[in-house]
């Protein structure tokens, strides 16, 4: 895997460039078997990218440069409505619920994006970066790279079914978090994280204990990054681009909030990393999932 500058800087800081150039060996365009097994039996898909420039800022509103707000959309499916359809390539059937930040940029091809399957019950994920191309019956994404992580802070949940006659409700949009949405970000333990760069978009996972993630203002979180695959695709791309797109999951009741902004990561004297996002944007999605998981058991290396 070739990193780019922003990552590089992250390594260098840390002292883990030769550990994630052994990691990086890992990292590659095709999908192999076991992967493309592991995709079949997913219920679910989270997408990262910018939206179209303007296509989320109102009139008069400056933005930075080089596409839109940056957002992380959740997908679901009967199992097998993501699957590997090449040797690089996945297709998806469907789409996103009504009124997405990110419905426009996954009609337009060519849209860099990152995509991550996560199985709750195994503990297992994939990420796989690439391009979309707009389909008949949904869109397929052109492997860039592709590569599993460990299930290190991931939380196992057993069990899930789907909710016979949930559907999204009306979208609800704000610029400051509601009492609510407050409650609900501190009282996750998994959000997921969608960044871009000057040739691509990651879509990465958090995990912790409940409270992991802390509300600082309405418009202020920040979280600790927890020592991982030391790779810094996330920190990496912040640095490079500060833009930043947060989806939280209510896994019982399947609200889902999405949360785009700014993100900088903060370097204490004793090697501890936080990062600190300020929200320029919230979207609440009442019951945008129709499935209903099981309670979870918290991974045992959260802090």
């Amino acid at each position: 895997m070739t990193y780019h500058s922003g990552s590089r800087t992250i390594q260098d800081r840390v002292g883990v460039r030769d550990l994630a150039d052994h990691v990086g060996r890992a990292v590659g365009q095709g999908i192999r078997p076991v992967a493309a097994a592991f995709l079949e039996l997913q219920p679910m898909l989270i997408v990262g990218a910018a939206a179209p420039d303007g296509g989320t800022r109102r009139e008069g509103e400056a933005g930075p440069a080089g596409g839109g707000a940056v957002w992380a959309s959740l997908l679901t499916g009967e199992p097998g409505f993501v699957r590997a359809t090449g040797a690089r390539q996945i297709s998806v059937v469907g789409g996103l619920p009504a009124g997405d930040p990110l419905t426009a940029a996954l009609a337009e091809p060519g849209t860099a994006v990152g995509t991550i399957a996560l199985d709750p019950r195994t503990r297992r994920r994939m990420r796989l970066d690439g391009r979309v191309r707009p389909t008949p019956r949904g869109f397929a994404v052109e492997a860039d790279q592709v590569f599993a992580n460990c299930p290190k802070y991931l939380q196992q949940r057993q069990t899930y079914e789907r909710v016979t006659g949930r559907t999204p409700g009306v979208p609800s949009r704000g610029t400051e978090l509601t009492p609510s949405q407050r409650e609900f970000v501190a009282a996750a333990d998994t959000f997921f994280v969608a960044t871009v760069h000057p040739h691509g978009a990651d879509a990465s996972h958090r995990g912790g204990n409940p409270g992991f993630v802390r509300v600082d203002t309405p418009r202020e979180l920040s979280w600790p990054d927890y020592p991982g695959n030391s790779m810094f695709l996330t920190l990496g791309n912040l640095t490079a681009d500060p833009r930043a797109g947060l989806l939280f999951l209510d896994w019982t009741s399947g609200s889902v909030l999405q949360l785009t902004g700014t993100a900088r990561t903060e370097f204490a004297p004793d090697g501890e990393r936080t990062v600190r996002f300020t929200l320029s944007e919230a979207v609440e999605t009442p019951g945008a999932s129709p499935l209903r998981w099981s309670a979870p058991a918290y991974s045992p290396a959260n802090p």
